[in-house]
């Protein structure tokens, strides 16, 4: 039985072509080869799994490569390679900081230092995890790494820059390594699958690249798990079910519930989650970035922060095109706020619950307001003269004359008080123009007999026209007393049982605004305290049979200010007090002659 062997370590890049995500410190590297203008000292630093030191290793098979390609690469075949594939190359030296961090660790490598490479131009120093040196080993490292011999070469790595001091980091060039896309580990991982023979699905592969977070190294790992499971073949709901990962399909499910404010719905799903053994922390924490990555659908120029399958990214598009952003925006903070406060929760679950049906109620506090009749009355609009109405007029008289229709044109002259000149109903068009000519009243003898009435006021025209789009604003939408509303509001209160939501109530101050309602409290909890009162909002939208009701929770801040103190009273003032409230008080006064001391 062969010995099994990781696929992190199996498929280890040997080139630099083969290193995954960092082209910029390839090219850099094989270009500095080419031109011989390599430094003595590198540091590679970035995050983990990411290639850090299979680079170093590759820089050091490189240079003592015997027969390097025209690329800059090892050609694998000459003594030297063969002896570093197998790990017995004496030119090429490993330190772990992590263990060896002291001050002697780094005294025995500068006495290493010293002897020159048996095989090959160079002797290289990879030291790993560096940050976890002393600050007593770092300085005694700091001559040897600023003028070390010719034939030294010092690749330092770490995950953590900014631990190591600023004397280190000036002697040495330093190349930063990114997280690796996960686009970029689905390739990788479907490279290896090819090789290795294994079917998988390309939603599969693309969960396990996320839950990488960018390193390769991870991916491998989880990668070589799941075959475990699966053998030869990698589905989905393995992937699902060996790395903890709620489906996408919940969180759309649940968005859809919150959406139709189906609370039932919600609750539902939410227990479907928790009896597939999921956490409300990780669910609340996949909620929100499933609707971070809604947010970030709606805006087709940033759709590049999305690592999402094909598949996946089309979901999204078309829950993106229902939903407002107005609405995720809100979801997205009542979550965070849920997120947050999770951990001082004693009843985690129905922390989690009332987050959830503080989201479904979002839409009554964001739906648009109705079309409203203004408060003031509108002024006509000014868009033709009484010159240009009367032309219309004679224009019609003298084609019905030339028709034979009318026996005489007589030329109309206006009537219209001189206040009133300027003002005449919109004409948008000849035949608006026309038909509004025609319905004045003209006082015209006819040969047919036809009724011809005379030009009247054009004032009382416009009043009329005023008095129409009045009443058609009223039909679209229906007026909200204030009177009502806080008749309502107070009823409601009294009937409460809980005295904090009484006060919370008769303390609240309500206008009306663009026929929504506008419920001024004075601080974030008793907006909090309303905001659960659903049976409140419910009755309101009934008794006022406004299905659509718009309602606005707002801090008044002037609401806040603190209460006046009490007036401070004089000797004299108290005295003159206590008489008004006792009329005895004064005749006690004077029969025990007793004497008040005035301020």
């Amino acid at each position: 039985m062969s010995k099994f062997i990781v696929s992190a370590r199996k498929y280890r890049p040997l080139r630099f072509d083969e290193v995954i995500g960092q082209e910029h410190v390839s090219k850099t590297l094989k270009n500095a080869l080419k031109q011989n203008t390599l430094a003595h000292a590198f540091l590679f630093c970035g995050p983990r799994g990411v290639g850090k030191t299979t680079c170093a290793r590759i820089l050091a098979k490189v240079l003592n490569c015997k027969n390097q390609t025209d690329d800059a690469e090892p050609c694998g075949k000459c003594d030297s390679c063969q002896s570093f594939d197998k790990n017995a190359s004496l030119n090429i030296l490993e330190l772990d900081a992590a263990s060896n961090n002291s001050v002697e660790h780094i005294r025995t490598l500068n006495e290493q230092v010293r002897f020159q490479p048996q095989d090959g131009d160079y002797k290289i120093f990879i030291i790993d995890e560096v940050h976890m040196l002393s600050q007593s080993a770092f300085n005694a490292f700091l001559k040897t790494l600023e003028e070390p011999p010719a034939y030294a070469v010092f690749i330092l790595a770490t995950t953590e820059k900014h631990k190591i001091i600023p004397t280190i980091l000036s002697r040495c060039q330093i190349f930063d390594f990114k997280r690796i896309q996960t686009k970029d580990i689905v390739s990788q991982l479907l490279s290896i699958c090819d090789r290795e023979n294994i079917k998988a699905d390309h939603d599969a592969l693309h969960i396990i690249a996320s839950k990488a977070d960018g390193a390769l190294r991870d991916a491998l790992s989880i990668f070589d798990k799941i075959v475990s499971f699966g053998g030869k073949e990698i589905t989905y709901q393995a992937a699902l079910s060996n790395l903890n990962v709620l489906d996408f399909e919940y969180y759309f499910k649940v968005v859809d519930a919150l959406l139709e404010s189906n609370v039932a719905e919600v609750m539902n799903l939410f227990d479907q989650i928790q009896k597939l053994g999921f956490e409300g922390d990780i669910f609340i924490n996949g909620l929100a970035e499933h609707l971070r990555n809604l947010l970030v659908v709606k805006h087709s120029s940033i759709h590049h922060l999305l690592d999402l399958s094909q598949a996946l990214m089309q979901q999204y598009e078309h829950q993106g095109e229902i939903v407002d952003e107005a609405f995720v925006l809100g979801c997205l903070n009542i979550a965070n706020t849920c997120d947050v406060e999770y951990r001082m929760a004693r009843n985690k679950r129905l922390h989690v619950e009332m987050a959830l049906v503080k989201m479904s109620y979002l839409l009554f506090e964001s739906s648009p307001a109705l079309p409203q009749i203004p408060t003031e009355k509108p002024k006509p609009q000014r868009l033709a003269t009484e010159k240009e109405a009367l032309k219309r007029v004679n224009s019609t008289v003298e084609q019905l004359t030339n028709e034979g229709k009318v026996e005489t044109a007589v030329e109309i002259k206006s009537t219209i008080p001189e206040q009133d000149k300027d003002i005449v109903p919109e004409a948008r068009s000849d035949q608006e123009a026309t038909a509004t000519a025609d319905s004045y009243s003209i006082d015209i003898k006819t040969s047919q007999n036809i009724e011809m009435p005379s030009i009247g006021s054009l004032s009382a025209l416009v009043k009329k026209v005023e008095a129409n789009q009045e009443e058609r604003l009223r039909q679209a939408a229906k007026v909200i007393e204030l009177d009502t509303v806080e008749k309502i509001w107070k009823e409601y209160g009294d009937k409460q049982s809980s005295q904090t939501v009484k006060t919370v109530i008769a303390n609240t101050r309500l206008e009306v605004q663009n026929n929504a309602i506008v419920a001024l409290v004075g601080s974030k909890i008793s907006k909090s305290v309303i905001l659960q009162e659903t049976g409140l909002i419910e009755r309101l939208r009934k008794d006022l049979k406004v299905p659509k009701l718009t309602i606005r929770i707002e801090v008044d801040e002037e609401a806040l200010t603190e209460e006046p103190k009490p007036k401070l009273l004089t000797t004299k003032e108290k005295y003159e007090l206590l008489c008004s409230l006792n009329p005895h008080f004064k005749e006690f006064q004077k029969t025990f002659d007793l004497k008040i001391d005035h301020d």
